[in-house]
């Protein structure tokens, strides 16, 4: 099923690294240290769903160099400091096509943390159009998300977004596309299938040859 293709795909690139690692632990000293991920901690920022929507007030965050800065607003050092890691299936997605075949088209993708706690979400979410299978790449025009932390309060909502390009020949169209969250080490949970909307609530279809993600933000991106 399409909804376990993103974890297929990691564990595969798991079993690669594992096998390095391995023949690292063997006796070769040339190359046999890794990449690793940024286990540092980071400042986070809170998305509180009783304040409402962005134009209400709600925190922006910006990432710059692995660390959110924002501000979180009253009582949100608490939840930040207690909350886990949202699960994918507590939080409830939605899709918006946006400006099909024009410029700036883009796939608006809004979480909402519908559990009862406070969680948070990092970096930006793994990302499968269609069919392919190829989990899409952060987008080199944001800042690195890192290891920061956004924290999404029961009812709140966090932002990403792809960003499509049609130029060349080799062109796929869908509406279809699946989702999965990463945490800290950049490992993606389980995907979760979801189909693209337009403005007025019909399924949409894009069309793409590439395309690239946006970092978790409590703004939408390219709100234009």
């Amino acid at each position: 099923m399409r909804t376990n293709r993103i974890r297929a795909t990691v564990l595969a690139t798991a079993a690669t690294a594992l096998a390095l690692s391995l023949t690292a632990c063997g006796g070769s000293d040339s190359g046999s240290d890794g990449a690793k991920a940024d286990s540092g901690k980071s400042a986070g920022t809170t998305v509180d769903g009783s304040k409402g929507s962005q134009d209400s007030g709600e925190a922006s965050a910006e990432t710059s160099g692995g660390t959110v800065q924002a501000d979180s607003g009253q009582g949100s050092g608490a939840a930040a400091a207690t909350a886990q890691p949202c699960k994918g299936d507590e939080m409830s997605y939605s899709v918006l096509h946006r400006f099909p075949a024009e410029q700036g088209e883009h796939l608006l993708i809004t979480a909402v943390n519908a559990g009862t706690k406070p969680c948070w979400v990092t970096s930006y979410p793994s990302v499968m159009l269609g069919d392919t299978t190829d989990v899409l790449p952060h987008t080199s025009k944001d800042a690195d998300g890192g290891t920061a932390k956004v924290t999404v309060k029961p009812g709140g909502k966090v932002y990403s977004a792809v960003a499509l390009f049609a130029d060349g020949d080799q062109t796929h169209t869908s509406s279809q596309l699946s989702l999965a969250l990463r945490d800290q080490s950049g490992d993606s949970g389980p995907g979760y299938d979801n189909e693209a909307f337009d403005g007025k609530g019909a399924p949409s279809e894009f069309t793409w040859d590439t395309a690239e993600v946006t970092n978790w933000n409590t703004a939408k991106p390219y709100d234009f």
